[in-house]
């Protein structure tokens, strides 16, 4: 069995996996040293785990990690992934995209791929049918661009998100559940129409914290996976044994 961790910015996602087959999912906070070693005593016999954190790692977890398993890989812009890497600062690159992008084709190979990841950020990325990533648009996500309009500005207030919400506000805080979201949605169906001009059968797929919250609401036709960056990990931990 496989262990697959997510750290990202605000939760840490963590997956088991067997035989390419997701076992059980985990959403955390803040997952602790502790609270790892505890949910590993529920999973004994798994030999095998993959890292990939937006940040910087405590070293415990990172010890416990490298000690506990008989293949431990933490991703990084130089570890081997089983689709090409067409971004021209790799470096620079935010592990979760390219985790996603390589679940995304993994899940649909020989397919044009959209994956918009809507969580902190919103990011957009391309896919070709032949498994090279070329890149994409990262923009703000929903509650940055709600906490960046009162925290920017001296008057406007923090206004969260709502299951309804008008074309046109005619209150202040209507006008800006109306300005982020008809934003956001467009900004999404946008991006989808513009690249069918050049991808008529591209499959878009939508994931991240707020992939709930905007499936419903896009005109165009989307899959929605929440875990389709734990499912990339898992295929680049599997690509990297059978390289052994």
């Amino acid at each position: 069995m496989n262990l697959v961790l997510d750290i990202g910015n605000s939760r840490t996602k963590v997956a088991i996996f067997s035989k390419g087959e997701m076992l059980s999912y985990f959403v955390f906070n803040d997952l602790s040293l502790n609270g790892l070693i505890e949910l590993m005593e529920e999973f004994p016999g798994t030999e095998r785990a993959i890292l990939s954190a937006v940040a910087s790692v405590h070293s415990p977890l990172l010890d416990y990690l490298k000690n506990s398993f008989q293949t431990f890989l933490e991703l990084k812009p130089q570890t081997p992934i089983p689709i090409i890497n067409g971004y021209r600062t790799p470096e620079t690159l935010g592990l979760d995209r390219l985790a996603a992008a390589v679940g995304a084709h993994t899940l649909f190979p020989n397919k044009d791929l959209l994956v918009i990841d809507a969580g902190t950020a919103v990011t957009f990325d391309l896919i070709e049918r032949n498994g090279v990533f070329l890149g994409g648009n990262i923009s703000p996500g929903l509650r940055s661009r709600f906490r960046s309009l009162h925290e920017f500005t001296q008057y406007l207030p923090l206004v969260e998100e709502a299951d309804h919400w008008p074309l046109i506000g005619q209150t202040t805080e209507e006008a800006i559940r109306a300005g982020v979201l008809n934003g956001m949605v467009l900004e999404m169906d946008g991006m989808i129409d513009l690249l069918k001009k050049k991808y008529p059968e591209i499959q878009p797929v939508l994931t991240g914290g707020d992939a709930g919250f905007f499936e419903r609401r896009l005109k165009n036709h989307i899959f929605a996976k929440f875990e389709i960056t734990l499912i990339g990990l898992n295929r680049i931990l599997e690509y990297n044994v059978e390289k052994l």
